[in-house]
């Protein structure tokens, strides 16, 4: 699991630059590039989403690919909205906001909710998408070669979204070791499963949800993306039972 342990020390290394930079960004400056950090996380998002859109139009999920899309972010959004997923994450943020403020030389001064978009933001940037299944995987199995340039990637982009997102940016670790650390673990059994139906949708459903995110730190419109998560557990099944 070395991959995981060194994607893992990137993120915090990072998230740390970031903030060091963050501070001496003057607000205008901040402002703007939070809008040229959302418009390029939409951009993201959208790639992710109709690269993952056509690879499951070229499975055995053929003209369902679509349907599956939209499904699974209805019904996602739909069971999010009833378990109010939206609503412990904020708690989840007061509540570190909370912890941080305990420790002066660690007061974030952030509000719960600029922690959360940070820590959701990064931890779906993080934690969805193909390298990141196959790379745990690998991991797993021996062989951290991707694992490690997913590291790089992720060391870089940290920086950047930590000089506006804040130190939630760097509490992403948290899913990135529970998520990669749990392949890496079970590599032998999960190997079978993760065909390229399943992938697909991953990064399709997933890039949406990106797509939202950036929609979001553009300014455009705030969307409950929390709420969404679920949906990415359909995709992967319904990839699974359909593809």
């Amino acid at each position: 699991m070395s991959g995981v342990v060194v994607n893992v020390i990137a993120i915090v290394v990072g998230t740390a630059v970031g903030l060091l930079f963050g501070k001496g960004i003057h607000d205008r400056f901040r402002s703007i590039a939070f809008s040229a950090i959302g418009l390029s996380t939409a951009i993201i998002g959208a790639s992710m989403s109709l690269g993952g859109l056509t690879r499951m139009g070229q499975t055995k999920m053929g003209d369902y690919a679509a349907l599956v899309l939209v499904g699974s972010l209805v019904a996602g959004s739909l069971i999010g909205e009833l378990v109010r997923i939206e609503y412990w994450l904020e708690r989840f943020g007061e509540w570190l906001r909370e912890v941080t403020q305990r420790i002066p030389w660690f007061d974030s001064g952030e509000s719960g909710h600029t922690l959360v978009e940070g820590f959701v933001t990064a931890s779906l940037l993080f934690c969805v998408g193909a390298m990141t299944v196959l790379g745990s995987i690998k991991d797993g199995l021996g062989d951290h070669s991707v694992l490690y340039l997913k590291s790089l990637l992720d060391g870089f982009a940290s920086v950047l979204l930590a000089t506006t997102l804040g130190i939630g940016v760097g509490l992403s670790i948290i899913p990135v070791i529970v998520v990669q650390g749990g392949i890496a673990l079970s590599a032998q059994a999960i190997q079978p499963f993760m065909t390229e139906a399943v992938l697909a949708s991953l990064t399709c459903v997933g890039g949406s949800l990106i797509l939202c995110i950036g929609i979001d730190l553009a300014g455009i419109k705030r969307l409950p993306v929390g709420n969404m998560l679920p949906a990415i557990v359909i995709a992967m099944a319904a990839g699974w039972l359909i593809g």
